[in-house]
């Protein structure tokens, strides 16, 4: 038994949220312009197709292979630049971006559905244009207008990708610990110095030109995080053609050796070792963190819909293995003749368990996207609305569907038995590429933080209330469908326990709050999960989405209580105790 390359995008439940439960079609970009409702399967089709057939075939291969560093060059896994050439050829790198500068301007939910194909197919690949989306996103939103002249069409086309340059040996989620300095020259420009570590693609053989974002300090800075500012530095300064010109102070001077995405270079870059790289400030000093988190925030979704894609691709892959796999017999079958290993009760289990939360994060992730659209583009669902519920949404999806990627690849694991253990079956590397996802673009006990100070008690609950509201306003529609009124009955006691740990949340202080917070998070994940396949069952009519969601609610959900549970009691037991 040897690995699989593999997979098939998940058109028809894609386009079936979409269309039929997310509502993309309600959206302005379907209003009089070339988008309509039928490019959505064209669109999806030939990316899906890509992804199939020239993209997945690299995943195991390239874990397998790795990358190379040389002369403080990297290159990349065999088949990995041909692809990115057709990949950005093709137009794929500009989807979701602004047409003013060479953007297709398609709605994030499509865009999202489309990241997915690519991360599920190859995820150490689909790191490369994610980073470059946060990097874009950063300079359309705080670049002057020549730096968006310079560098956005190239990085939206694809030509030139970036990089996010956050993380120092010393300063990992502690930003305030930053030492890497930068120093204004007479025009205008900065001297930037020192290291910067784990920097995804901070070095490749994609591009004849990568733009790193870096967060640094100027000499009078204020102490901490507000003194952190951030500067575009490019590997090549363009010339006065745009072109890439003279090489500036910046060197790969290793690669990182991981457990998983092994086909990823993760940098160490060296800034201004011969007097200092030349950068430029984007937005104002000491806003550094703004900036970041412009580029953070749109990270830590697509972050979560890797989760998403991964947990997609261990589901695959254990499936065809437990159709293919036969042991052992039917518990009700007297001959005694052999089945496949997914007619048995407890393999069942676990293929529903990933299948169900599978399911729920891609439903969860395209619903958080579509209110980056209803913000982007003025929807009638009210601005205001919409950007508390991508504020709210943004830590849950990606500590939710990352853990749940975790849980969903070791079991894809445990579904092979002792064959997941060996390297050959590729099921192994689902599980190693999967441990990441909890932890890079914030660790989820920071999102938890997050919510927890951020956006539950910063408003004293008023977005998640209305939320809250919103679930059990769907429990109680639900009650009226005869074949989902006990599900509706199960999801509306967990709505209820949400929002009683909610209010009792709002009665700690932060510090014994920050010692329950994640179980907050985790609740509010599996209830939401539950709220967007119960949706997805009443939007689409289908028999399969209402198996799944009824399964769901059913041996999945009652999680929730006892995460409830643990928010109401489970603080002083971890403040008593000291290590």
């Amino acid at each position: 038994m040897t690995a699989s390359s593999s997979y098939t995008s998940p058109l028809n439940t894609m386009t079936a949220l979409l269309k039929d439960v997310i509502g993309v079609t309600d959206l302005p970009h379907f209003k009089g312009g070339d988008l309509d409702a039928d490019m959505i399967d064209v669109i999806l089709q030939e990316a899906g197709r890509l992804a199939a057939e020239e993209l997945a075939p690299l995943n195991h291969t390239g874990d397998g292979q790795g990358t190379v560093l040389r002369d403080g060059n990297v290159t990349t896994a065999d088949g990995f630049k041909a692809f990115y050439d057709t990949y950005r050829e093709n137009g794929w790198n500009a989807v979701p971006f602004t047409p003013e500068y060479g953007g297709q301007g398609l709605p994030w939910s499509l865009a999202f559905a489309v990241q997915e194909m690519w991360q599920a197919a190859n995820m150490s690949f689909g790191l490369c244009p994610m980073l470059n989306q946060g990097a874009v996103d950063a300079l359309e939103a705080h670049g002057t207008e020549d730096q968006k002249a310079v560098y956005l069409e190239k990085m939206i086309s694809g030509e030139w990708t970036g990089t996010m340059n956050l993380t120092e040996p010393q300063a990992g989620s502690d930003l305030a610990q930053i030492k890497t300095k930068a120093e204004k020259q007479a025009d205008g420009s900065y001297k930037i110095t020192g290291q910067k570590i784990y920097i995804t693609y901070g070095e490749h053989d994609f591009t004849d030109n990568i733009i790193h974002f870096v967060l640094a300090r100027t000499p009078d800075a204020p102490a901490g995080v507000k003194g952190i500012s951030l500067f575009l530095v490019p590997k090549f300064i363009p010339d006065e053609n745009g072109k890439p010109g003279l090489r500036n102070d910046l060197v790969c001077t290793g690669i990182e050796h991981k457990l998983g995405i092994h086909a990823s270079p993760t940098c160490t870059m060296q800034f201004g070792d011969q007097g200092g790289a030349t950068g430029w400030l984007i937005g104002q000093e000491n806003d550094g963190l703004k900036c970041m988190f412009t580029m953070m925030n749109n990270a830590r979704l697509s972050v979560g819909l890797q989760g998403v894609a991964l947990a997609d691709r261990a589901y695959q892959h254990a499936l065809a293995y437990a159709q293919d796999r036969k042991q052992g017999t039917a518990i009700d079958d007297k001959d005694g003749a052999r089945i496949s290993i997914s007619g048995h009760q407890d393999v069942k289990r676990m293929l529903l368990t990933m299948k169900a939360l599978t399911e729920a994060g891609r439903a969860m992730a395209y619903h958080a996207a579509y209110y980056v659209d209803c913000v982007a583009s003025g929807n009638n669902d009210g601005d205001d609305k919409a950007r508390s519920y991508v504020d709210l949404l943004t830590p849950i999806v990606k500590s939710w569907c990352t853990d749940r990627a975790v849980d969903v690849a070791s079991l894809g694991v445990q579904v092979h038995g002792g064959m997941g253990f060996i390297e050959e079956t590729g099921a192994a590397q689902y599980y190693r590429d999967a441990r990441i996802l909890p932890i890079y673009e914030g660790t989820n006990g920071i999102q938890a933080l997050d919510l927890h100070g951020r956006k539950v008690l910063r408003d004293k609950g008023a977005v998640a209330f209305t939320y809250i509201e919103d679930m059990r306003a769907l429990a109680e529609t639900l009650q009226q469908d005869d074949d989902l009124e006990a599900a509706a009955v199960l999801f509306a006691n967990a709505v209820a326990a949400t929002d009683n740990a909610t209010r009792h949340l709002l009665t700690l202080d932060m510090k014994a709050g920050s010692a329950v917070n994640k179980a907050y998070l985790e609740l509010f994940g599996y209830v939401v999960g539950a709220q967007m396949l119960l949706k997805t069952a009443q939007k689409t009519g289908d028999t399969d989405a209402r198996k799944v969601a009824l399964f769901y609610v059913t041996n999945i959900l009652p999680v929730a209580h006892s995460l409830a549970a643990i928010v109401e009691n489970g603080a002083d037991s971890i403040l008593d105790y000291t290590f």
